[in-house]
């Protein structure tokens, strides 16, 4: 209790969080990071979730290779990538989006699935090609499923961003680990506390819009 009261102490000082080296910068980065992994990784892995959705083949190869990537350590494969990169952002990024793509393809073509084919073949025979199908019908209705999987996909990554400390690419990872390093456990548990903070943010962020859309016309 005593690191725990030491931590919230030194999360409450304002000097904390200023200065290039505050926690205020790692935070950014920390968002940075996540944000820019799971752009890509989002225009990687819808366009392979729709079409599979869409088209209503390949889920098994995709259910396969998505379970291969997971199972990945995430550190050695950090590690491995790193040692062609050297330190930096890519080889966190190559991490990040290994572990994110599973998800986001899986919440795409789960979303295209869910839609009535019922609605589907109205839809066709009202003129409608495939890709107007797709575009206006099934992923409008799809879409909580959609978000669903890049919500995982984010909670996944930030959870995880820590590890670019690693290779020096900066980030809360920075203060979890020089914490770690030198045994200061208020340090490591302040910069758990943040991780954990904006974790329960983002979720909280893809909740209400998930509940939102629901409450749109055509998903009661």
């Amino acid at each position: 209790m005593n690191h725990l009261s030491e931590a919230v102490r030194w999360l409450l000082d304002a000097a904390t969080w200023s200065g290039p080296t505050g926690l205020g910068v790692r935070t950014v980065e920390h968002l940075q990071y996540t944000l820019v992994a799971v752009l890509l990784s989002a225009a990687i892995a819808l366009p392979i979730g729709l079409a599979i959705g869409h088209f209503g083949r390949g889920k098994n190869v995709a259910v396969a290779g998505t379970g291969v990537v997971r199972a990945l350590p995430t550190l050695g494969l950090l590690t491995l990538v790193a040692l062609f990169t050297g330190l930096g952002l890519t080889a966190p990024m190559v991490a990040f989006i290994t572990l994110a793509v599973p998800s986001i393809i899986a919440g795409a073509y789960s979303g295209v699935e869910s839609v009535d084919p019922r609605v589907v073949d109205a839809a066709r025979a009202q003129g409608m090609n495939g890709w107007q199908t797709l575009l206006t019908v099934q992923i409008p209705l799809g879409l909580p499923l959609i978000i669903g999987g890049i919500r995982l996909a984010v909670l996944q990554v930030v959870g995880t961003a820590t590890i670019a400390a690693y290779v020096g690419a900066g980030g809360l990872g920075v203060p979890l680990f020089l914490g770690l390093r030198t045994n200061d456990y208020p340090l490591l548990l302040a910069a758990s506390l943040v991780v954990i903070a904006l974790a329960i943010v983002l979720d909280g962020a893809f909740d209400l819009a998930q509940r939102l859309i629901r409450r749109l016309p055509g998903f009661a």
